[in-house]
């Protein structure tokens, strides 16, 4: 019967981010920096209004968007925050960002309609187009600082075009788009039908003052969804909580979909996500800036130059120097001096690998150790 299945899914690949961390695994004494996967458990006054809920009783069926609570915590935390005027009957309670993002490009693709995904990127976008029988376009932004060049964003723009997708602070290289590469955008999508998919999951882990989002272009709100997740700042992955806001008229679509999806998110961790927005993660901030720096400076000791991350907590380093592909680069790398990373031809940009170091002090300072001590073997 396996032939009677959906034809796309034998187009999806399965996460390279996930493979070259069972590998990891499988190798005895590896160390692994592959995932981003905070070192911290979930705040306790957060883990706190979860138990709270729990012995309240708060375990029915809650309004398919989100308990009102929630979605007015949210409404308020945008707008008081980050300039983002939304209406708690704009907000979509969604199971992480992931169901954010999936029903975002599900609910406005059409089969052959094209998206616009600046590389290197997380290759969650791509795999959802496939499934929605649209097609990727990727437009390379290694060439400019990983920034959005106008013109090579008006030369990826069709007849077909429906959407572009800004990920800022970007998974893997950390890089958050500047004024110049939102302003690239908003020219060329102003008077066009076509949307922004803003994933601004690692907005809360910024380390420059000078951070904006696409999303704050008021005027364009129409064609704009904003994709968000409780996750990586509160160290939440675990719950799978997330939101997405679009406005009325889109958005009355979109909740269908959610809908028959999930019917809605659990009722017990929407006190935890209203606690949550109040809980200030600057002691998680400050602890991956910290290892930030570190990371940089071990990095550029051994001659590895990267982007200095401005947010998130990922660094991209370049390995065109050693002649090898990413993956080889990343196995024989396991093999030889148990370390694990991911590839940066998973995200579309060969040449580079990712470095999560949301890890511990101590596994950072061997991972690097070790990473060393291999760039040395291919040297010699």
């Amino acid at each position: 019967m396996r032939e009677h299945l959906n034809s796309a899914l034998f187009a999806l690949q399965r996460s390279a981010i996930r493979e070259f961390s069972r590998l990891a695994r499988e190798t005895p004494g590896c160390v692994s920096l592959t995932l981003g996967e905070p070192d911290f458990d979930t705040p306790a006054p957060i883990r706190a209004a979860a138990a709270s809920a729990l012995e309240s009783h708060e375990t029915h069926y809650i309004e398919n968007n989100g308990a009102l609570l929630l979605r007015e915590k949210i409404a308020a935390f945008e707008r008081e925050k980050h300039g983002c005027a939304y209406a708690p009957e704009e907000v979509i309670v969604t199971a992480g960002a992931t169901e954010a993002i999936f029903v975002a490009l599900f609910g406005i693709l059409n089969p052959g309609d094209e998206v616009i995904v600046p590389m290197p990127a997380f290759v969650l976008y791509q795999e959802i187009i496939k499934l929605c029988r649209g097609v990727c376009v990727p437009l390379d932004t290694a060439k400019t600082g990983f920034q959005i060049d106008e013109t090579a964003l008006r030369s990826r723009i069709t007849p077909r075009t429906k959407a572009i997708v800004l990920n800022s602070p970007n998974n893997p290289t950390g890089c958050v788009l500047h004024g110049e590469s939102l302003a690239a955008v908003r020219k060329c999508v102003e008077g066009r039908d076509i949307f922004v998919v803003c994933d601004d999951v690692y907005r809360e882990l910024i380390y420059t003052g000078d951070y904006h989002s696409f999303a704050e272009f008021s005027d364009l709100r129409s064609q704009i969804l904003l994709c968000q997740s409780f996750s990586k700042p509160w160290a939440m992955t675990g719950w799978r909580m997330g939101y997405l806001l679009a406005d009325a008229s889109v958005k009355e679509r979109l909740e269908l979909l959610h809908q028959f999806m999930v019917v809605s998110t659990p009722a017990p961790f929407q006190r935890a996500c209203v606690r949550a927005l109040d809980y200030d993660p600057k002691g998680l901030r400050d602890t991956y800036a910290r290892r930030r720096e570190y990371v940089l400076g071990r990095l550029s000791a051994m001659g590895l130059s990267a982007p200095a991350p401005e947010g998130a907590f990922y660094v991209f380093p370049s390995i065109q120097r050693y002649g090898l592909d990413s993956a080889d680069f990343c196995r024989r790398m396991i093999r030889e001096a148990g370390l694990a990373a991911t590839p940066g031809v998973c995200f579309g940009g060969e040449g580079h690998i990712r470095l999560s170091y949301c890890y511990s002090d101590e596994e950072l300072r061997e991972a690097l150790d070790r990473l060393e001590r291999f760039l040395h073997s291919l040297e010699g």
